[in-house]
This record gives structure tokens, C-alpha cells and sequence, in this order.
């Protein structure tokens, strides 16, 4: 292994510079890789590519730890395949329509039934958006406004959430450092004790409700809130964009979404409260194939149900369910090269290299300020908050241990980071996709979010300077209710 010097850090600038450059996350890792094992055996190219498979790939594929995140993923992916095709969404959110007759009814509905359907990010807004445009079409709230709630529970709720396919991730990207630094942490434990440090997930998420009891929005928002209550604006601006339709049956159940999940709770007890959950702590192992188990008979009770009220034949079903599978394969593709960087790296001294940086100088309460501004202009600029993980995660995580900052704010900083710039980004899946089940222009829907979310942004800003220095969960609660004192004294100056 070299002594670690300032050409260990090229592999991650090259992956830097390639993800921006292309907007693409999967070519950056890749080109990191690849220069990675460069300067590790030299310029000989079919040398690099055949070390690369033999070695390096094969074996990240290969690792037991890998492997299970890996399965456990696929199992994920056919789920929620199965959830987003069955019609049960679109049944359970028109079950809930039929008590609103008010735009903060209305609003609250839509805010709640993005929560309820946490399993999916990008399912959300295509499940939540078509089924309540033509209410808030109705009842004159503009379509950005369902845009940004949609955005604003998607991958917010999703990232809290450490049983589906985002918090396997996650802490799949977490385990990894935490073994190679020999510390004997738990990724669950770990990611269970960051929820409260994710600032900015939980100001996007709370503000929605805020602004609907407030009676006020403010900026862009607020210029297309009065339009809307124009009645023509609204007919015109449905004219100029495309529809998007969702999967419905008029023989789908809202028990469709209910039933599954139910299974997955019981089948998750049963296989670990012999073990001791949730009083002790459960191996890895042991816990992900209790979730892989849980998340195939849900999909099991699912393609059961479908049959039974013939809203799609079993073997509909089934194909339905392998082809949400392989739908997995990019998520699976970026995680393997970010383990397969981050190991590469370790043989560098990457991470050593930059702690011995750090610990020149570089403050410790100040890490987890620095890790969300970074992760921001990432996840900005490429629109991936799963590949600013990726990149951010294996070069925090060794720092905090070397100067001794506080972990689990500067994880959390990392993935509020990644949050808030796919949350600016006009070229985010999620932007794209909310704006999309809303019906409304994609850049409507970006210029309308964006004072909100710099809003938020600037207040975790904040909360994560204090962070740093007292690493108190409390401070959540202090930044909610800066939200709401911001909150209210725009109300009074507008």
C-alpha cells in the first residue's frame, strides 16, 4: 500500500469533475475506478481493465456483506414495482378525497397521502399527482403547489426511512467505512441516531402543513397561487402540457396498499424479536435477510390480491415483479462502484491522506457545515442525491473519525446536503418526476420551490454550525421553530 500523498486524491477529483461535466454519477464513479487502478499498477490498459473485473469488481460483487445489500435491493425494487403498478395508491388517495371540500383540506390530504407512500420516492409523485390534480384543479390551487408538496414528500420522507430501498442504501455506503476503520458500529443504529441530525428532510417535510395553517405563500409560489384563482389560467395551463396518467382499476382496493405492508410489519417481528429487537441490537445479517423475507411475501400477498379481485392475472403479476427487479440495476450499479471507489481509495490513503489534512487545522465542529455545502454543490449540479452519497459518505465518514468531529451530525449533513441541492436542481429526477404527475412545467415548478427550499437551506445552515459544536438532537426542534418564526414574520411583511 503507497504512503498516501496528494495523487490519492485524484481519483475522487476525477470523479468530481466527470459527474459534473456529464451530469451523470455512473460515468464519474467509473472514471474514478478506472483511475484509481491506474495508479495502482500503471498505465497499461488492458492490464487496468482485466485488474479491475478480476479484482476489483468481482470482488465487491463477491463480498457477503455486498451481496446481501444487493439481494435485499432487488427484493426492494420488485415491491415497489408491484406497489406503483397495482392501483391500490391511486384507490387509497380517492378514498381520502372524498372527505375535502377546502384548498387546506385539500393540501393537508395531498401532504398526507405523499407520507403514507414512503416506500417509493419516484413512485410518489406519479401516485400522489394524477389522482389529486383534478381536485386541486377544482378547488383552484395551483399546480405547482401540488408539485412542490409532492417534492416535498418524496424523497424527504423516504431518506427518514431506514427499511426501504434509500436507507439500505445508505447504510450500505455506511457500513462499509465503519469496517474498513475497524469501529464496531452498527449502520442501523447509526442511521436510526442521524434521523434527528437530517435537518433538511424534516424542514421540507414540515413546512408544508406550516404554509396551509399560515394561509400564506410567498415568492413565486404566491404569484401562482393568484393566478389560479383565475378560473381560464387554469384551462390554459392544462392545454399547454402533456397529461400523465397513472395505473388505475376499478377493481383495485386501497386494502391493496394496507395488506402488504401489514405482512411485512408481522413477518419483520416474527423473525426478529427472537433475536431481541428492539432491545438489542440485531447482526446485519440476520436483520437484511429478515427484510429480504419480508419484503417477498408482501410482494407474495400483493400478487395475490391483484389476482383475487382481477385487477391483474398472477403471472401478470409475477412478470411485473421481475421486471421491477431488474428496474434496481442503476441504484445497484452506482452502489458497487462506490463501494469498489471506496475500496480502491483505502488502498491509496485516500481517506488517510485527508484526515492527516484535517488534523493539520480543520476544526472539527466545522465538518458538518463544510460536508452539506459540498454535498449541495454536488447534488445540485449532477441532480443525483444517491450519487452525492456515494461520493461524500467514504471521505466524511474516515474525517469525522480523525479529528474526532461529531459523527453523526456530519452523516447527516452529508445527506441533508445531497437533499437540498436535488431539491434546487432543475435537472432532478424527482424536480422532473413531481412535475410531471402535477401536470404543470418543470420550470414552474423549480422557480416556485426554490425560495422554500433555499429557505430551509439556509436554516440548516444554521442548525448544522450549532450541531457541530453541541451535537444535541434538540436542535431540530430549534430549527422548526426558526421555520416558523420566518414563516411568520413573512406573513406580516407581505
Amino acid at each position: 500500500m503507497p504512503e498516501p500523498d496528494v495523487f490519492s486524491l485524484v481519483p475522487i477529483i476525477v470523479t468530481l469533475a466527470l459527474a459534473l461535466y456529464t451530469k451523470h454519477v455512473v460515468i464519474g464513479l467509473f472514471g474514478g475506478v478506472v483511475t484509481a487502478v491506474v495508479l495502482l499498477i500503471g498505465p497499461q490498459p488492458l492490464t487496468v481493465l482485466s485488474e479491475l473485473v478480476r479484482t476489483h469488481l468481482v470482488g465487491t460483487l463477491t463480498d457477503s456483506y455486498n451481496a446481501g445489500v444487493i439481494v435485499l435491493m432487488i427484493f426492494i425494487g420488485g415491491f415497489v414495482a408491484l406497489m406503483e403498478k397495482s392501483g391500490g395508491g391511486p384507490a387509497f388517495a380517492a378514498k381520502m378525497i372524498g372527505y375535502i371540500a377546502t384548498k387546506a383540506k385539500a393540501q393537508i390530504t395531498a401532504w398526507c397521502g405523499g407520507i403514507f407512500i414512503f416506500y417509493s420516492d419516484l413512485g410518489t409523485p406519479l401516485i400522489i399527482g394524477p389522482v389529486f390534480r383534478p381536485l386541486f384543479d377544482k378547488l383552484r390551487v395551483s399546480r405547482e403547489k401540488l408539485a412542490f408538496i409532492i417534492d416535498s414528500t418524496a424523497s424527504p420522507v423516504a431518506i427518514l426511512i431506514p427499511f426501504i430501498g434509500w436507507g439500505i442504501y445508505i447504510m450500505g455506503l455506511i457500513q462499509k467505512e465503519f469496517d474498513r476503520a475497524g469501529r464496531e458500529l452498527e449502520s442501523w443504529d447509526v442511521f436510526l441516531g442521524v434521523i434527528p441530525f437530517q435537518f433538511y428532510a424534516i424542514l421540507a417535510i414540515v413546512i408544508v402543513p406550516l404554509l396551509v395553517w399560515l394561509k400564506r405563500d410567498f415568492g413565486a409560489m404566491s404569484d401562482a397561487e393568484q393566478r389560479t384563482a383565475i378560473p381560464q389560467h387554469q384551462a390554459e395551463n392544462t392545454k399547454s402540457q402533456p397529461v400523465t396518467e397513472v395505473f388505475t382499476h376499478e377493481n383495485a382496493r386501497a386494502r391493496f396498499v394496507f395488506l402488504p405492508l401489514l405482512v411485512m410489519a408481522v413477518v419483520l417481528l416474527a423473525m426478529l424479536v427472537p433475536l431481541g429487537f428492539p432491545f438489542t441490537s440485531v447482526k446485519g445479517s440476520l436483520f437484511r435477510a429478515a427484510l429480504s423475507s419480508a419484503y417477498f411475501l408482501a410482494a407474495c400477498t400483493l400478487i395475490g390480491l391483484m389476482g383475487w379481485y382481477k385487477v391483474r392475472p398472477v403471472m401478470d403479476g409475477i412478470n411485473l415483479y421481475l421486471k421491477g427487479m431488474s428496474g434496481m440495476m442503476q441504484e445497484i450499479i452506482v452502489l458497487v462502484l462506490a463501494w469498489t471507489l471506496s475500496s480502491l481509495g483505502h488502498d491509496l490513503g485516500t481517506a488517510r491522506y485527508i484526515a492527516e489534512l484535517a488534523q493539520q487545522g480543520f476544526p472539527p465542529w466545522l465538518l458538518p457545515l463544510v460536508a452539506f455545502l459540498l454535498s449541495a454543490i454536488i447534488s445540485f449540479a449532477t441532480g443525483s442525491s444517491w450519487g452525492t452519497f456515494a461520493i461524500m459518505l467514504p471521505l466524511v465518514i474516515p474525517t469525522a473519525f480523525a479529528i474526532d468531529a461529531p459523527l453523526l451530525v456530519s452523516i447527516g449533513a452529508v445527506l441533508s446536503g445531497g437533499l437540498f441541492g436535488d431539491h434546487c436542481s432543475p435537472i432532478s429526477e424527482t424536480t422532473i418526476l413531481s412535475a410531471t404527475g402535477a401536470n404543470c412545467s418543470q420550470f414552474d415548478h423549480f422557480r416556485t420551490q426554490l425560495p422554500y427550499a433555499m429557505m430551509n437551506g439556509a436554516i440548516a445552515i444554521t442548525a448544522f454550525l450549532l450541531a457541530g459544536f453541541f451535537a444535541n438532537s434538540m436542535i431540530v426542534i430549534g430549527a422548526v421553530a426558526i421555520q416558523l418564526l420566518v414563516l411568520m414574520g413573512l406573513k406580516r411583511a407581505l
